[in-house]
């Protein structure tokens, strides 16, 4: 067993420290984008307005009378045929396609693309707010890899190591996807729990640098507690999809009803359909891990005590999320459960996995009552 370094520890609280506030610039970064994004968008919606009106009066029998100067009135004919108007005078009487799809657009309340790409237009709030996240998850992973230096182990043994190098984690995922695809609308949303994550970790479950309880030194924690961290941080990221889809949903009914669109930000956000897609696949993946998470704890479970479930707390609750998950995947995958039913599962299945990494850890006695609280 490697003695405890206490300076390591140290360093590792000032990282993580560091970290969280540059997470915090971020986060406003990210808010000032969707913000001034809603802001550019509301006057490109303006301008496709005016201009489809100045082209709806140009084209209506009132103005098609023009003078001429030789002392008549040439009225100009509205009864040609498609010949006729090949040329410039029959393009200018009709709106071309673009403005006609902006000015279509902004009634019923676009959306980004569905398949989550790039687009052309630089964001440079968004571009801000991404340098600072890849720079806070590099002082974060400092921070983790000092703290696993200072115990000597694995620095997931504790209800404080399990947040910091869970948070870890979830950005980690965020910013691989971000590669591939434009999920920058979800970074305000992911940012923020990361920066709960690291301030509940700091203040509630702050634990000094040591080593592990007898029943923890096994290389399945590893292996266990690893998996569960990384299914963790798959479950925050279709948490954040999914209230972001009820958000949307809501929005879409509203204009689709002769609302007014009030949230023009969500427009950096797919369609609701698109994000309930995303969030199921994720949530599919992650349910996987989370059933290995099971598994290898039952495992451990047999070594460490002698039998594979005992009905502990922590167990009956992670095999509780298990259930909600697969209830959400079998729902709408067979039962027809789409929509908003299909994000409630959703944001249900991650509230009892926040309630299992902290109520239950916290508050119920049972064998895993050695979280360092």
């Amino acid at each position: 067993m490697l003695p405890i370094n206490e300076t390591m520890g140290f360093y590792s609280e000032l990282f993580m420290l560091l970290a969280g506030c540059t997470y915090t610039v971020a986060f406003i970064a990210f808010a000032w984008d969707l913000a001034k994004s809603s802001k550019a968008l509301r006057a490109v919606d303006l301008k496709a307005a005016a201009a489809a009106e100045a082209l709806e009066a140009a084209s209506s029998p009132a103005a098609a009378k023009i003078p001429v100067t030789a002392g008549s009135v040439r009225e100009a004919s509205t009864d040609r045929t498609d010949s006729d108007v090949s040329g410039p005078v029959g393009r200018a009487e009709r709106p071309s396609s673009a403005v006609s799809a902006a000015g279509a657009g902004s009634g019923l309340g676009q959306t980004a693309d569905a398949g989550m790409h790039y687009g052309a237009e630089r964001r440079v709030p968004a571009r801000v707010a991404v340098a600072l996240t890849v720079l806070g998850a590099s002082i974060h992973a400092v921070g983790v890899l000092t703290r696993g230096f200072g115990a000597g182990r694995v620095p997931w043994g504790n209800m404080y190591e399990f947040l910091t190098t869970g948070a870890f984690v979830a950005i980690a995922v965020f910013l691989v996807v971000l590669i591939r695809r434009d999920l920058r609308f979800l970074g305000t949303f992911v940012v923020g729990l990361v920066i709960i994550m690291l301030v509940a970790a700091g203040t509630a479950y702050m634990t000094p640098v040591g080593h592990l309880v007898p029943a923890l030194q096994s290389y399945w924690l590893i292996i266990h507690v690893s998996i569960a961290v990384l299914s963790s941080a798959l479950f925050t990221l279709t948490f954040a999809m999914s209230a972001l889809q009820l958000v949307q949903a809501h929005r879409q009914k509203t204009i689709a009803s002769g609302g007014a669109d009030k949230l023009g930000f969500m427009r950096l956000v797919p369609s609701a359909l698109s994000l309930e897609n995303l969030s199921y696949r994720i949530n599919a993946i992650a349910f996987v891990g989370w059933t290995f998470t099971l598994m290898f704890g039952a495992i451990w479970a047999e070594k460490a005590w002698g039998r594979f479930w005992g009905w502990d707390t922590k167990e009956v609750w992670t095999f509780v999320i298990w259930v909600v998950y697969a209830g959400y995947l079998h729902a709408r995958a067979t039962r027809g459960w789409t929509g908003t039913r299909a994000a409630w599962l959703s944001i249900v299945g991650y509230l009892c996995v926040v309630f299992n990494f902290t109520i239950v850890n916290q508050f119920f006695n049972g064998l895993h009552s050695y979280s360092g609280l």
